[in-house]
């Protein structure tokens, strides 16, 4: 069956095959992703960083699993807010990003974009809910215009589906048949608002009257991630135009900073299908161990160098 055939499915682990150097390469990812956003709460509470930052702890699969799914040598990431794991998984510059959030000229922006508005090689960010998705049409348009192949991915939150600026870009790519992936992290917040409480209907369906292609997944699971992401650029860059890819997650950090006011329970219980765990249980704890301990500790030097 062809993916353009495709409509919602019910979120499941993919039954991906994968070697065991795969599946620990995946790990040091989310975990690379997990040890930065925990220092970088750290180096907020201590008063090392300039302006405000948004984690995406509980998310790193997406970010792993949709970026190594792409050609990071033309196609083109656009990222929001909440965007430092996509920027690692797309290049892995830890003292460029966390120079640029600590306002240093190190950074890879020279200390002057700050946490939400991020740009290296085929990787940009802007702080604007929703405002990225007219960016990401334009770019696949100019794209396909020129034949290059490459496809346009977008990262939104639930909360962005709120934002008309998306629903006008879903017409003119699902118009076009533009090459365009929206990656949504349905983190299930608005800050400590339960999205419940904002969307009215099927947050997963908002894109199908307009024809683009659905696939609905659990976003904890990278492999399921990484599955469905790959079919999508796969046929995207086959022409068959824009699609989808609803990722079902759950935002284990604050909306920024230390300003939480969910019920600690509530966090406690989701802690046991976040991404590194589910991974972790595929994995030998004791590597797993390791490497956590390992990465942490070159983060927190290269926290220490830039202090």
């Amino acid at each position: 069956m062809s993916l353009s055939a495709v409509r919602p499915v019910a979120a499941e682990s993919a039954a991906v095959a994968a070697t065991r150097a795969q599946l620990e390469g995946l790990y040091r990812r989310m975990a690379l992703i997990r040890a930065v956003e925990e220092t970088l709460l750290r180096l907020f509470a201590e008063g090392k960083l300039r302006g405000t930052v948004h984690t995406c702890l509980g998310q790193e699969a997406i970010a792993v699993g949709v970026v190594s799914a792409l050609d990071p040598a033309r196609d083109t990431i656009c990222s929001n807010h909440r965007g430092h794991g996509h920027y690692l998984a797309y290049c892995g510059d830890v003292e460029g990003l966390i120079a640029e959030i600590m306002g240093k000229p190190a950074g890879i922006c020279g200390g002057i974009g700050g946490s939400q508005h991020l740009h290296r090689g085929n990787f940009y960010a802007n702080g604007i809910l929703g405002g990225m998705s007219p960016v990401a049409t334009g770019i696949a348009l100019a794209e396909r215009l020129k034949g290059s192949g490459a496809v346009s991915v977008v990262f939104h939150g639930d909360g962005a589906l709120g934002e008309g600026a998306i629903y006008e870009s879903f017409n003119i790519a699902a118009l076009w048949k533009l090459p365009v992936l929206w990656a949504i992290e349905q983190n299930r917040y608005a800050q400590s608002t339960p999205f419940e409480r904002e969307h009215a209907g099927e947050l997963a369906r908002r894109a199908e009257p307009f024809g683009i292609t659905i696939l609905e997944v659990d976003g904890n699971d990278v492999l399921a991630v990484h599955d469905a992401a790959s079919r999508a650029v796969h046929a995207m860059r086959a022409g068959a135009g824009p699609h989808l890819l609803f990722c079902h997650t759950y935002r284990l950090g604050p909306h920024s900073k230390g300003d939480d006011l969910r019920d600690p329970a509530e966090i406690a219980r989701h802690r046991r299908s976040e991404p590194l765990a589910r991974l972790r249980a595929r994995l030998d704890g004791d590597w797993c161990e390791a490497a956590e301990r390992e990465i942490a500790a070159e983060v927190a030097a290269v926290a220490a160098r830039l202090g």
